[in-house]
């Protein structure tokens, strides 16, 4: 008798163990999250030749905190068509800041 009762209590410590490790949560970065978006107006383009877009305001990571690089027009050429904002990405030696980019986009 104790010993089925033995059994059944492992059986379900470790029923109960294997659940809980199924709720591992994927380490969160030790860095501030990236503030939220400021109100960025668009100006109006600059009067040119050469074909502009406009590039948003956006957060950039100094080391220490994030600092505000407001939008602004930039050349089109030797952009991609994709802004991307800049994030944190969990490498193999830590976390790292990615920063914002034009990209080819999809």
């Amino acid at each position: 008798m104790k010993f089925a009762g033995l059994a059944g209590g492992l059986l379900s410590l470790s029923l109960s163990l294997g659940l809980l490790a199924g709720c591992a949560v994927p380490a969160a970065s030790p860095y501030p999250p990236v503030p939220a978006l400021l109100p960025d107006p668009v100006a109006p383009p600059p009067l040119t030749s050469e074909q502009m877009i406009w590039q948003p305001g956006h957060w950039n990571w100094t080391g220490s905190g994030y600092v505000w690089a407001p939008g602004q027009w930039v050349l089109a050429a030797g952009h991609g068509q994709l802004w991307m904002p800049g994030w944190w990405q969990q490498t193999g030696s830590g976390w790292a800041w990615q920063p914002a980019h034009w990209t080819a986009g999809g």
